[in-house]
């Protein structure tokens, strides 16, 4: 998308005002990304697969080390929409959110819920894990977008975060499981 329109064009339009219902949805389902959650989604998945807890807590350092390294060290100096020159004037914004300048690249929120929803149907490969767990991430990245925190490029560049950090986890698991003889 943002190659057809361009990075600001893609912005303004995804971040519509689509009034105040959604300015509630996308507020709350923002929250369910942030990294607090893995606290619970740990719990449970603990509580169903002991034998996996480092396996699960792999994807959790993973995909936090992934994202901070490229937000502080490689793109450290994407800017946020709010301070990317666009007219303050033309992005929607909701009431109440604290909005960030800086450290936009790649979207960590994003990179949590499609961390998340690979990771959940890794362990739960069936179709209720699939449609669930892909209408999540997609909000939950939306909503950085709607809430004026991302360009879509951010999100595209969490979800390959998320897609990197299943696949070096599970190599990780693989060589640490390993028999040295």
């Amino acid at each position: 998308m943002s190659m057809l329109w361009g990075k600001n064009e893609a912005f303004l339009y995804l971040n519509a005002n689509l009034g105040l219902i959604s300015d509630k949805v996308f507020e709350y389902s923002s929250y369910l990304a942030e990294g607090w959650i893995w606290i619970p989604y740990f719990i449970v998945l603990v509580g169903l697969y002991k034998k996996d807890t480092a396996f699960i807590l792999m994807n959790f350092l993973v995909s936090t080390l992934l994202t901070q390294f490229a937000k502080n060290y490689i793109f450290n100096t994407a800017m946020r929409p709010m301070a990317s020159g666009l007219d303050a004037t033309q992005i929607h914004r909701v009431p109440g959110v604290e909005i960030h300048t800086f450290n936009s690249f790649p979207s960590g929120h994003t990179a949590t819920a499609f961390t998340l929803f690979l990771l959940t149907t890794y362990l739960f490969p069936n179709k209720y894990a699939l449609s669930i767990g892909i209408v999540y991430a997609f909000v939950c990245a939306y909503s950085r977008v709607y809430l004026a925190q991302h360009f879509p490029l951010d999100l595209a560049g969490g979800i390959v975060v998320a897609l990197l950090t299943l696949p070096i986890s599970i190599f990780i698991r693989e060589k640490l499981n390993k028999k040295p003889f």
